[in-house]
């Protein structure tokens, strides 16, 4: 998942490596100050921005960034018409929203990751003062008219310059700017409101702590690691499992054997903030279909949906429809041979699969039917050497360099930092936080957050990016190092892949750097690097036992793990369609009878694309994509699914393979490197070297068109 902090865009050394496999890492880590002679070369800007650790440094920064910012804007609009240059009205007005940006996307950070209760708390205010910094700005009248009446000379550019006059055009009309005043002040009003509500939704999904305790035999199944984890083994025997933590949930719901133990897990994790946040998100819905109201548009999902590839609502649901309806034959099968599983297990001939049983029935299907104890592949994928694998693969095809780097700050001891260069000219290109393991307060999920937006400066210089991986694996414990479900691992490459479309991009407007991509598509080219881990060739790079250094999965192993997910990627699409088709049902509407009763009508949706959620619960509640970010975007997902099985066809038949490097390189300048500097449509056609094509995503998903 992508994370999208910034307003004005409304987001190790290798332990036990193998003797044949590239380092990527040396005996201690690197000084920033190693860099800075490449950089000047380069003329980059390659630096850590400065972390605020108290509450005054946050307002401090707050204050200042505004100001400058502002200083910046209003240097603009002095501007008299004879004196107007594209420079220094069009382009100047990404470099005024530069500094505001970048102490946005740290804030965040900070907000998401500060092990201080009272640094997270005054980060997320500060975070609510900069959105509506950045709403009120985007209203400013002296503003728009400057820009608006340079624009209209027509000033002739081209490339980058003319896309990003494009869309500051359009993002002032998609902001009411030619309404009448009472609108745009009641706009104004409006979008200020959804920030603080959409900030209030999440954090309360991150502040949530809904612990369930456990005996032992309530959790017979599950592995002795998992038991035996300092995380959930409480001083007095007793087990809580924190169903507001990925890794643990997944641990319990795929392998607890007693189904009421996954039914009361299920119910605390749906229901974990539903007091909380039905009422916020009722408002947050009649604010949002307010202002698609105000704007013209039909429903709030027309408007979102306009600046992404499907164009509108109604083609986003048909889309997911298609494939729901396609699916239909597949989710039944799929479902009857998990029935069939759970009658054998229970003894119980009118045994029925809930919701809470699929992930341990696919487990079980996995486990017997092909003979593959997942749980045992993670002795493949010991943290560290599976880090240190992954950026040996990426650093052959997209001829990059990766190197820890000694971090000047850390906000926790386990902190890593990363420099990613160029390997051919030793060039700069970004730099990585990862801060791995979960902990109380810190957000609970997996994610890329940008730390410093790249940009050009107005001093000629590129700002290279700065960006963090925010993640929950296992932490060590128990004796043993941290390991890695073969999913973790996917998930790793995923995220990963938001990380290198962060960091590689060369794209000279912030605003159309990187990942600013169509939100329908961002997911494409980091979804597209999870097929590096289901490539037997790829995994024999780095995926052996960590207890000998040496033993590889067997050949057998993947092909059974590719028929596992041949066999259940029916039941995974539905879910993922059931999420995309409730989000589009409540955005899709301005009714205020579907928004009072949100938790029903999406259940419903559930329900029936689905399975049913457990009774008493509400997903919707703590669906923190909805808050924000996400919202009448869902669908995205599956969208961005079908392009990057597109896109991975081409790896597929290159000479080697998802090794080969010309096909990386290709990837890297027309879709990494580019951002939305270009329609997105013209990207993937220079990467594919031809015209989409859904043929290979019916086929990963086992149909046929």
């Amino acid at each position: 998942m992508l994370q999208i902090s910034r307003a004005g865009a409304i987001l190790v050394a290798g332990l036990l490596g193998l003797a044949s496999m590239p380092t990527t890492t040396s005996a201690s880590p690197k000084q920033l100050s190693d860099y800075q002679s490449a950089a000047q070369k380069a003329n980059v800007v390659f630096k850590l921005p400065l972390w605020e650790k108290t509450p005054a440094q946050l307002q401090a920064t707050m204050e200042t960034v505004m100001s400058i910012a502002d200083q910046r804007l209003n240097a603009i609009i002095a501007l008299k018409p004879e004196q107007r240059t594209f420079t220094n009205t069009i382009t100047a007005l990404d470099k005024a929203y530069l500094p505001v940006s970048a102490a946005a996307e740290r804030i965040d950070v900070i907000q998401e990751t500060s092990p201080s209760k009272e640094m997270r708390e005054i980060a997320a205010a500060a975070t609510r003062r900069l959105e509506t910094w950045f709403v009120d700005t985007s209203f400013r009248r002296d503003l728009y008219k400057a820009v608006k009446d340079f624009a209209d000379t027509h000033p002739e550019v081209s490339g980058e310059d003319a896309m990003y006059l494009k869309t500051v055009l359009r993002d002032y009309r998609r902001n009411g700017m030619d309404l009448p005043k009472e609108k745009r002040d009641r706009l104004q009003l409006l979008k200020n409101r959804l920030n603080d509500l959409q900030l209030q939704f999440k954090r309360n999904i991150s502040d949530a702590k809904p612990m369930v305790e456990f005996t032992r035999e309530e959790l017979e199944g599950v592995s002795e690691d998992f038991l035996n984890n300092k995380e959930v083994l409480g001083k007095d025997g007793k087990y809580r499992i924190n169903a507001n933590v990925t890794w643990q949930i997944l641990e319990v719901m795929r392998n607890a054997k007693r189904e009421e133990t996954r039914k009361r897990l299920s119910i605390a994790r749906t229901s974990r903030v539903l007091k909380k946040n039905t009422p916020l998100f009722v408002k947050i819905l009649k604010t949002r279909a307010e202002i698609a109201t105000l704007l013209g548009y039909k429903n709030w999902a027309d408007y979102r949906i306009e600046t992404k590839m499907a164009k509108n609502g109604q083609t986003a649901w048909d889309f997911l429809q298609e494939l729901n309806t396609g699916l239909e034959p597949k989710f039944k099968q799929e479902l009857a041979t998990f029935t069939q599983l759970k009658t054998k297990d229970t003894g119980n001939p009118d045994a029925k699969i809930h919701y809470w049983d699929i992930g341990y029935y696919k487990n079980q299907l996995t486990k017997t039917r092909y003979q593959v104890d997942k749980d045992k592949l993670k002795v493949y994928f010991e943290l560290e050497h599976t880090l240190n694998g992954m950026f040996s693969i990426f650093e052959e095809i997209f001829n990059i360099r990766i190197e820890p780097v000694e971090a000047p700050y850390k906000w926790v001891d386990d902190l890593r930092l990363y420099a990613i260069s160029d390997a051919n000219s030793g060039a700069p290109l970004g730099l990585l936080y990862m801060d791995m393991f979960p902990r109380e307060g810190k957000y609970n999920h997996f994610a890329q957050f940008g730390v410093t937006p790249p940009a050009r400066l107005p001093n000629g210089k590129y700002q290279r990016p700065v960006a963090a991986l925010v993640c929950n694996f296992p932490p060590p414990g128990n004796g043993k190092p941290s390991l890695l479900t073969y999913d973790d691992t996917q998930t790793l490459f995923h995220e990963f892949g938001h990380a290198l479309h962060t960091i590689l991009t060369q794209v000279d407007y912030m605003e159309l750097s990187g990942t600013s991509v169509p939100r329908d598509f961002v997911e494409a080219p980091s979804q597209m690097l999870e097929n590096w881990v289901r490539d037997k060739k790829v995994l024999d790079r780095f995926a052996v036992d960590y207890r000998d250094g040496k033993t590889k999965i067997p050949a057998d192993v993947l092909n059974k793990l590719e028929e596992v997910r041949l066999a259940t990627v029916g039941t995974y699409y539905r879910g993922q369609l059931a999420y995309g088709l409730l989000d589009l049902t409540i955005h899709m509407t301005t009714d205020p009878k579907i928004f009072d009763n949100v938790v029903d009508v999406t259940n419903k949706v559930i329900g029936e694309v689905y399975l049913p959620v457990p009774e008493g619960s509400g997903l919707i509640a703590s669906f923190g994509h909805l808050g924000g970010g996400y919202d009448a975007g869902y669908y995205g997902y599956a969208w961005a699914d079908a392009i990057a099985a597109d896109m991975a066809s081409v790896f597929r038949k290159a000479p080697n393979g998802f090794m080969d490097k010309p096909t990386g390189m290709r990837l890297r300048k027309e879709i990494y490197a580019v951002g939305s500097s270009r329609e997105i449509e013209d990207s993937i056609r220079a990467f594919l070297q031809r015209e989409r094509s859904l043929e290979p995503f019916f086929e990963f998903i086992g149909l046929k068109k």
